[in-house]
């Protein structure tokens, strides 16, 4: 067994701490997965590593080994690390001892296959990684078909986003696109959208979310495009009682979804 690499400033600790900038994630096609629960789920998505790395004091449970005998079983290469270059390469205050490098997933629209009567997610121009990042968390906790970032301002893979989804990201379908091509997308698949707006007549619990049904939520800034807003006829906002004019564009989200969840799963007829 080779020994760990002790300084910080080794190249590969170096790329490491590169690829937290977006110019060089795109240049290289790869991005950042840290913490056990992260690489466990990348893992079982199938997503292809090419390496890992671990410092052993910073473990925190007793998989750690078992988990990184898996990602080197499917060919990734293992580089151990001291506890200071690790600590230096770790995007997290409180690292757990592992991090991988991973190619980019697809993320084009044209390969995203939905059923007949999916639920879809559209978030356009998120700006907030870690926004993004709990939205894809609260997809997947929905069951959501698929989630697509339209007009992206966010790179869904930044390490927040990574960290907000607790993997997420690996397991819910995902795709970018402009405004323009996802409304295509929805016609050509049948899907109709539901938008978000504080100025919609209906509320939230008032629509119909059963069928083919795609949420769209705007940025916190600005909210939706015109686009979508003088194109939709289904259009509902969420109640505000206090003195706040808006919520966090994650926690709308997850407002609309569980409420078209609970539609979608009583039978026909029961309201």
């Amino acid at each position: 067994m080779t020994r760990p690499i002790a300084s910080v400033t080794n190249p590969k600790v170096k790329r490491l701490v590169r690829l937290r900038n977006r110019r060089t994630r795109d240049a290289e096609r790869a991005f950042i997965i840290e913490g056990y629960r992260e690489l466990s789920r990348a893992v079982g998505a199938g997503i292809d590593i090419n390496e890992i790395y671990s410092c052993e004091e910073l473990f925190v449970g007793e998989n750690e080994h078992s988990l990184i005998d898996d990602v080197t079983s499917a060919g990734a290469d293992h580089v151990r690390l001291d506890e200071a270059p690790f600590r230096k390469a770790a995007y997290r205050d409180r690292p757990e001892g592992l991090l991988a490098v991973a190619s980019q997933f697809d993320t084009n629209l044209k390969g995203l296959a939905v059923d007949d009567h999916p639920l879809v997610l559209i978030v356009e121009s998120i700006e907030k990684p870690g926004n993004l990042g709990m939205m894809m968390r609260t997809a997947d906790a929905a069951a959501v078909d698929a989630v697509v970032v339209a007009d992206q301002k966010t790179d869904p893979f930044n390490p927040n986003v990574v960290r907000a989804s607790i993997g997420s990201l690996f397991t819910v379908p995902l795709a970018i696109a402009s405004t323009e091509e996802t409304n295509t997308w929805l016609d050509a698949n049948g899907i109709r959208p539901v938008v978000t707006t504080p100025d919609a007549p209906v509320l939230h619990w008032q629509a119909d979310y059963r069928g083919a049904v795609a949420i769209v939520v705007g940025s916190e800034q600005y909210g939706l495009s015109e686009s979508w807003l003088s194109t939709s006829n289904d259009r509902v906002r969420i109640p505000m009682a206090g003195t706040a004019d808006s919520l966090n564009a994650a926690m709308a989200a997850g407002i609309i979804l569980f409420e078209a969840v609970r539609q979608r799963s009583r039978p026909p007829g029961h309201g």
